[in-house]
């Protein structure tokens, strides 16, 4: 008799880009208010209930993406993967 076997990590969550850019949005509306960058990933994402480093990821992406912070861009990174 075959058994069923169950996968130890919890199946990914896929984010909507509107919920992406409500906790970008927020985080940076907390670092006006605040005057500060220290914690505020940390609080918008317990808040939201998304894990910290999911949220510091989609900040630090989209500052890449609006010029404030070098690195690839989003559309730069899509260029290159239809590249290849």
């Amino acid at each position: 008799m075959p058994t069923i076997e169950s996968s130890t990590k919890p199946a990914a969550r896929r984010y909507s880009p509107a919920e992406k850019e409500q906790a970008v949005r927020l985080v940076r509306q907390l670092r006006k208010e605040l005057g500060t960058d220290h914690g505020t990933v940390g609080r918008v994402a317990h808040e939201l209930g998304y894990g910290i480093e999911l949220v510091r990821s989609w900040v630090r992406q989209s500052d890449i993406d609006e010029g404030v912070a070098p690195g690839v861009t989003s559309a730069e990174a899509a260029a290159i993967k239809a590249l290849e």
